[in-house]
């Protein structure tokens, strides 16, 4: 059956919407990725459970200035209960995991099981949860990311593997899909810069007990003010704005694809401002990451 000209135009929009989230999503999670380079320049003292606290503190707080400066926090805020408090439990459980996962097995072996598990982690759910068809592209943009992210991190030929930390790591990407899926739940009732800005908050809330028993010395000097602001305002505050506005348009399994764009960016600041050595296996993983990525970013959706 021939479509209507109305059929074409609705079809254009969402596509062109749907493509555009995928773009927000994708610059999001190349902020994200300027996070391990931060860190590598924070001061002594500056340990990665303080970080990660710290960030989901700041973020919150930018999150909700940003809110409250574009006018969303001025009626009432109807969000659901349970949908809320698990998005917030999970973002800072997320934390927690990934960052003692890192601690325990390597930051090659804990990013990759972490944030290569996520996208696995996010159709699963998103098929389960949300009734969503990843297709064929997903399936064939996720492998290539995540064999790309695995030559990647096996390009470091200082790799350790520990079992608790693998746990943890696992236990990262399954709590940062579900953030997405519940999130994305929260996103039908609300504005994006509301859902963030209270999630994050309560979030931080879980955590912020912690910080009364760390050593927060290195944040006095002018280095550590600089990485904890880069954390919680551009990784946090601009970067999960962005990711707010694009995961209204774009399917949870999309979207935790297009997060792999985080360790590519990550290894990209490593060669070039780190002065990181980079092998062959690790161009490979690279190109592959970069490939998986355009396969999502630039696929018709319908």
């Amino acid at each position: 059956m021939p479509r209507t000209p109305r059929s074409r135009k609705l079809t254009w929009v969402a596509e062109k919407n749907n493509h555009r989230g995928s773009w927000l999503v994708l610059a999001a999670a190349t902020l994200w990725g300027t996070t391990g380079t931060t860190q590598a320049l924070a001061p002594a003292g500056a340990t990665p459970p303080v970080i990660g606290t710290l960030r989901l503190l700041t973020g919150g707080v930018v999150l909700l200035l940003i809110a409250l400066f574009q006018g969303k926090l001025k009626g009432p805020i109807r969000l659901p209960f349970k949908s809320t408090l698990l998005a917030a439990i999970f973002i800072a459980a997320y934390q927690v995991l990934f960052f003692g996962g890192v601690s325990l097995t390597g930051v090659a072996v804990g990013t990759i099981v972490g944030i290569g598990s996520c996208p696995i982690m996010g159709g699963l759910l998103g098929a389960i949860f949300r009734k969503e068809r990843p297709g064929l592209s997903w399936v064939i943009a996720t492998f290539m990311a995540i064999v790309g992210a695995t030559l990647l991190a096996l390009g470091d030929n200082d790799v350790r593997v520990n079992i608790w930390g693998l746990l943890m790591a696992l236990g990262a990407g399954a709590t940062y899909a579900a953030f997405t899926l519940f999130s994305k739940d929260l996103l039908d009732n609300q504005p994006s810069e509301t859902v963030l800005a209270v999630v994050f908050c309560l979030g931080a809330l879980f955590l912020t007990p912690y910080l009364f028993t760390a050593d927060l010395n290195w944040i006095l000097q002018p280095q550590g003010l600089l990485v904890a602001a880069h954390l919680g305002i551009i990784t946090v505050g601009v970067a999960y704005s962005l990711f707010g506005k694009g995961l209204i348009t774009t399917p949870v399994s999309t979207t935790t694809t297009l997060t792999l764009a985080e360790p590519l960016t990550a290894g990209m600041l490593g060669i070039f401002f780190l002065g990181e050595k980079i092998s062959w296996m690790a161009i490979c993983g690279i190109i592959l990451i970069f490939g998986g990525i355009m396969v999502l970013t630039f696929t018709k959706k319908r």
